[in-house]
Formats: structure tokens, C-alpha cells, sequence
């Protein structure tokens, strides 16, 4: 960490007044202090940093002035709903037979780790049978008072033994004061790895003696909040905090000298939905390294009306409910098009064609609506390289919003073909849908990175899918999802749980029984992402009236046990 200025680096990160910018590492920090800006600047990886700049040294936001990919998306929480212990979930993935014997395969010597609200590191699904905690590590990026984790900044790490002897106290909150207020992040938890005798009724996780490592993610700052319009009542966490937390859990590999199985239970439709975003391409080199694997859930926008496909030149409706304070919407075309648009207002007003191609963001005022729209057009966008139109509705009027799209040289050279992306529904304070949505390429982002595994789900009680669920390709048209999980009814800790998320939890546990079989007991030491990914695959259940891949199903509904079948055959 490199900085300057009278506050500390951890002051920085954590103040509303400091933009955090996601930056190429390579001369970000030459350039601040050349113009003698207040700032820090923090690596991530190969490639990436985050700077902290502040915010009265530097233009307000715009993708015209900082690039789309500099800016940190939001992302939220894929939860459903909430709904005691059954285990026919693990049972359709064939978990219950890989933990008994003869592979008794349980997660052991495999950590798990999740980014997400934290967890309730008290309750017994996290404990072994003596009582003490399964749990490695927890980094609460939220708690300022303790010490970070060694090459970090912010945030209080608490390592086993500090729960250990929190957990000997009548009041463990009173000596590690963390835990998971929503409880998002304990019900991921139980679902993957959770073990306890409750009630006479035996509770496990699909993976109930792995180790269990935890990023609590800090909550994004306001004026991103405010920049993305998100809801005052969402969940939002920012990109670059997530990609500190994936640094942090996949280092544990080299100290623990165990396999690390990452999941992440969040997303966005923000972004490309190609797998070139920071997070996505930073979750890509991770999921490279041996010992390593990344699983992803393809989140719950499948039914919300939130995708729009078409080719242009079209016009796109979008409804708007009453009492909207604003949000925001992006078009991603195709080379080698090049797209302008025209808006026209519930109240009949119409801006001109917007055909500028300068980076430069202009505002578009409605004066009867009392509506302001910022447009950013971004022609070759940097990770991408697509052409992107930011668009930014602010007090929208209810009702009908048409977007007319066209090409800015009135003649398409290529298919014309663009996609557009509403916000996740967390983000939304009132519903804003398309009349004509596709439900296909519903995926959030991170799930479209290549080499993570991607996971959706399905009614294991009924055998059918899951509607919320994303589906793929991706915008490229890459296979996505990879392999669908149980995501209805399923058994956590504090309930019954639905989504994507809860699938892929479940995913990550499969996960760590195959590492702990591929790794810990040396039967395919070199295996990273990619390969578990892989043999996952080759052990799916598939039905005989889909045509695999499919943008629903991916390759299949995951069979843990059918993978090891599949080897027992070869």
C-alpha cells in the first residue's frame, strides 16, 4: 500500500470522501503522484489495483472521464426466500453417498470460504464435536477497531484461536465481536459445510467437515450508492472490496497447504455479461491455480423482466412504477456496430438522436417529465472491447420510457445486435421491467467468468427447473451455466433456504469433496478450477429430452457421486 495526504491509507479505503478507482497496477501510482493527489493505491494481482482518491481532486463520476471498468460495480445478494432438516438435496447430488463409506469424502482438510454478510460463528453447525470451531479465519471488513490480515488495510481479522476463546465465554460477542446480522452468509455456510446434532435430527452440509474460512464484505459507499441510484434499502457491496476478499481467501492455500474452495452467493446485471469485467477476469486467474477452485452462483434474475435482445434498428419499452427515485440501465452492442439512441417520455417528450462518440457523458433534461438522464457512450469499451451506452434515469415519470436504437452511421456494418440490462431487483425501489424481456442471458455477473465454475438452480423435489434461476450463454455466446444444483427448498441453519445462491453453497460443497479425494489424499494433485469443473461434468445427471449444453441446464444437474462412478469406469 502507497499513499500520501494527512489521513491514513485504512482512512481512505473506508471515507465517503475518497473515490475508489479499480486501476491497471502498472503506473497508477506514477500518475497520482505526478499531479499530487491525495491518495493510496493498493495491489490485488496480476494487473489490477484499487486507488483511493480524494474526491474533492477529482471529477464527479463519469465513465466518459474514468472508463467504465475504473468505476466499482454494485453487487447484491442472491436470496430468495426463506421458508426444517430433510436431505433429499444432498441426496440428489449424491453427497450423502460420496460422505459414507467406502469414499467417506466429508471436506476434510479442504477450506471453504465464503464472501459474503459474515456469519454467526457461535452456533454449533460450526463447531467440532469438542466444541471447538471449525473456522480458520474471519476477515470483518467492517470492524475497525482489531487488526487487519497481514498485507491489508482495513478490517479486523480473527483467526480460530481468537473464536476459540470467544466461544469458551458466556458472551462470545463480547470478546470477537463479529457476526452476520442478515443472515445470508451463516445459511451459505450451513448448506456447504454445516454439522451439528440438532433436535434429534442429524443437520450436515454437503461438505460437514471442511474447515471454514469468512470476508464479512463492508458495505458500499454512499456516493456510489447515490451514483448507481440503488435503493436505500439494498444490500450493496462494491467490486473492489470483493476482489480484496478473493485475494484474501485464495492466499490461504500456501499457509494451510490445503485446496481453497471459493463461493460467492452475489452478483449484478452490471457489466458485460462476457466475463471480462476486474472481478470476473480477477476470479479467472484464481481459478487457474492449482489447488484452487471458484464457485459461482448465476444468480435470480431468470423471471424479473430486467434482459432485453434485439437487433436494431427497434424500439425498446420499458415500464416504470410510480414512486421510482431513479435508476440505471446499460446497452452492450457488437463489433463492428456502432449504436446511437433516442429516448422518448411517458409525457410524449423526445430527445434528439444521441450520436457522439467523444467519451464525453451529456445530460438529457425532460422538462415536463422533470426527468434527468446522463448518457455515457463509450465506443470500444477497455476489457470488453464492445461499444457500451451508460445510460442514467434520474426521477423517472411513471409509465412507458422507449428507447429508439439505431446506428449512429445510419447504416448497420455488422448484425446490429445489442443487449440491455436492468438492475438486479435488490437494486430496484420499485419495479422498472421490459414489456418484451428475454429470459435468456439472465446470468449476473461474476457467473459468466470462464473458468469459475457457474452454478444455477433447479427443484430437486420435483425434477424441474427453477424459473427464478439465470440462464445462459453468456453475451458471447460461451457455455453458461455449467452445471445446475438443488435451489428450492433446501435445508439451512435458519431455515429453508431458495436461490442460486443456496445451489451454488451446496455446489461448493461437491467441491470440496472431490478436492479432498483429487488433493488431500493425492489422487489428482495438480487439479484446479477448471478441472473440477471438469470431472463435475463428467459425473452430471442428464435427461434424455435435452440437448446438452443447454442455457437452462448447462451440462447437467450435478452428481457427485455419479463423477466418482464415471472414474470407478475408467
Amino acid at each position: 500500500m502507497k499513499g500520501n495526504g494527512n489521513l491514513t491509507c485504512q482512512e481512505k479505503i473506508l471515507s465517503n470522501d475518497y473515490v475508489d478507482l479499480i486501476t491497471d497496477y502498472e503506473g497508477a501510482e506514477q500518475f497520482f503522484e505526478a499531479v499530487g493527489a491525495d491518495f493510496c493505491h493498493h495491489r490485488i494481482d496480476e494487473g489490477y489495483g484499487v486507488t483511493n482518491v480524494r474526491r474533492s481532486e477529482t471529477p464527479p463520476m463519469s465513465i466518459g472521464y474514468y472508463g467504465y471498468s475504473a468505476i466499482p460495480n454494485l453487487y447484491g445478494l442472491m436470496q430468495v426466500d426463506r421458508v426444517p432438516f430433510n436431505p433429499e438435496c444432498l441426496g440428489a447430488m449424491g453427497n450423502i453417498q460420496v460422505q459414507n463409506p467406502p469414499l467417506a469424502l466429508q471436506g476434510s482438510g479442504v477450506i471453504i470460504g465464503f464472501i459474503d454478510t459474515g456469519i454467526r460463528y457461535e452456533l454449533d453447525v460450526f463447531r467440532r464435536e469438542d466444541g471447538s470451531s471449525r473456522i480458520v479465519s474471519i476477515w470483518d471488513q467492517t470492524i475497525q477497531t482489531g487488526t487487519p490480515p497481514e498485507g491489508f488495510e482495513y478490517g479486523t481479522e480473527y483467526r480460530r484461536a481468537d473464536i476459540d476463546y470467544a466461544l469458551q465465554s458466556d458472551d462470545p460477542l463480547s470478546v470477537v465481536p463479529t457476526t452476520d446480522t442478515i443472515g445470508h452468509g451463516t445459511q451459505m455456510a450451513s448448506a456447504a459445510a454445516g454439522s451439528i446434532l440438532n433436535q434429534g435430527l442429524t443437520f450436515r452440509g454437503a461438505a460437514p467437515r471442511a474447515d471454514i474460512a469468512v470476508v464479512k464484505l463492508k458495505g458500499a459507499k454512499q456516493y456510489l450508492r447515490d451514483y448507481y441510484l440503488i435503493d436505500d434499502k439494498a444490500e450493496a457491496y462494491q467490486e473492489n472490496d470483493i476482489m480484496e476478499a478473493v485475494k484474501y481467501l485464495q492466499q490461504m492455500a500456501v499457509p494451510f497447504s490445503k485446496p481453497v474452495v471459493i463461493v460467492l452467493g452475489i452478483g449484478t446485471n452490471m457489466g458485460s455479461h462476457d466475463g471480462t469485467s476486474p472481478l470476473a477476469s480477477y476470479l479467472n486467474i484464481v481459478a487457474s491455480r492449482r489447488s484452487r477452485s471458484v464457485v459461482v452462483c448465476g444468480g435470480n434474475e431468470g423471471d424479473k423482466e430486467h434482459h432485453y435482445e434485439h437487433s436494431m434498428p427497434s424500439d425498446v419499452e420499458i415500464r416504470v412504477s410510480e414512486r421510482m427515485k431513479g435508476f440505471c440501465m446499460e446497452l452492450w452492442g457488437s463489433l463492428p456496430d456502432d449504436y446511437a439512441i433516442s429516448i422518448r417520455s411517458p409525457g410524449g417528450e423526445v430527445s434528439p438522436i444521441l450520436d457522439f462518440r467523444n467519451g464525453i457523458d451529456k445530460t438529457i433534461y425532460f422538462i415536463f417529465d422533470r426527468t434527468r438522464i446522463t448518457l455515457a457512450v463509450v465506443l470500444v469499451e477497455k476489457d470488453s472491447g464492445d461499444p457500451l451506452i451508460f445510460m442514467r434515469f434520474d426521477n423517472p415519470t411513471p409509465g412507458i420510457w422507449t428507447v429508439a436504437v439505431t446506428s449512429s452511421e445510419r447504416q448497420m456494418r455488422g448484425t446490429g445486435l445489442y443487449h440491455m440490462w436492468l438492475p438486479i431487483e435488490q437494486f430496484l425501489e420499485q419495479s422498472v421491467t421490459f414489456l418484451t424481456p428475454s429470459p435468456e442471458v439472465t446470468l449476473t455477473e461474476p457467473s459468466n467468468a470462464a473458468q469459475v465454475i457457474t452454478i444455477s438452480g433447479y427443484n430437486s423435489h420435483t425434477d424441474s427447473w427453477y424459473p427464478v434461476s439465470g440462464r445462459g450463454y453468456t453475451r458471447n455466446g460461451c457455455i453458461k451455466p455449467d452445471l445446475v444444483a438443488p435451489g428450492v427448498r433446501v435445508p439451512a441453519i435458519l431455515g429453508e433456504e431458495s436461490g442460486s445462491c443456496i445451489a451454488a453453497a451446496l455446489a461448493a460443497g461437491c467441491a470440496a469433496q472431490f478436492m479432498e479425494w483429487a488433493i488431500v489424499d493425492g489422487s489428482a494433485p495438480a487439479v484446479d478450477s477448471r478441472g473440477t469443473k471438469s470431472y463435475l461434468i463428467q459425473g452430471a445427471d442428464r435427461s434424455g429430452d435435452v440437448v446438452y449444453p443447454d442455457t437452462r441446464w448447462g451440462y447437467g444437474r450435478i452428481n457427485i457421486n455419479g463423477t466418482f462412478e464415471t472414474l470407478a469406469r475408467l
